[in-house]
């Protein structure tokens, strides 16, 4: 699995290695060709606030957008479900690490935590999952759960050494908590994280 990250804010205390090895296990586990291709750009409150209005019609910034690649449509490369399945490009997953401090301390949590969840979930959405309906939010945040505290064990089976598995209440949360969290943080809740309609990276806005 080929993950980059930009760092683009140059926002320090942000662990990339810890992003990278969280993505990687995440879709690895999700049966991702192992030559599939996928980045995380470090953003600003400014950056994110543009993409968030642009895209999704949203004020203000937000914690996560994700960019699907076109070719992720049903049956393209890369996907588990995929006809055939093969290396591709799955898309781009934007972070906002200042937005996502303050969503981590009303949480109860780290940063480097609420990045990893932030990027388990970007990479869900560029899979395709969403939570649009019930049936939804409750597959995907589910399985947002259960492979962030899958990663926690095998980081731990490895002997490597990145924060601490968090126990508070909203480390593994289901949609209504970061619902709730929306309440406390305004920006952050399940609107903002959806994707796209009209998935392209974020890179295509800099030509």
């Amino acid at each position: 699995m080929s993950i980059e990250v930009f760092n683009e804010a140059g926002y320090g205390g942000v662990n990339e290695e810890m992003l990278i090895d969280v993505a990687s296990f995440a879709l690895g586990e999700l049966d991702i060709h192992p030559d599939a291709e996928a980045s995380i750009h470090i953003v600003d409150q400014p950056t994110i606030a543009d993409l968030h209005v642009r895209w999704l019609d949203l004020e203000g910034p937000t914690d996560v957008m994700t960019f699907p690649m076109d070719e992720l449509a049903p049956g393209g490369g890369g996907r588990p479900d995929a006809a055939v399945p093969g290396p591709s490009m799955l898309g781009d997953i934007v972070l906002c690490p200042e937005f996502a401090a303050r969503q981590a301390e009303a949480a109860g949590h780290g940063l480097d935590h609420e990045l990893a969840l932030l990027t388990v979930h970007g990479c869900l959405h560029l899979l395709g999952y969403d939570h649009a309906t019930p049936a939804e939010e409750r597959e995907m945040f589910g399985l947002q759960n259960e492979l962030l505290a899958d990663w926690y064990d095998d980081v731990a089976k490895r002997g490597i050494r990145y924060q601490p598995k968090p126990t508070g209440p909203q480390a593994f949360p289901t949609a209504a908590d970061r619902l709730a969290l929306d309440e406390i943080v305004p920006g952050g809740g399940l609107p903002a994280v959806g994707e796209p309609q009209k998935p392209r990276s974020p890179r295509e806005d800099e030509s």
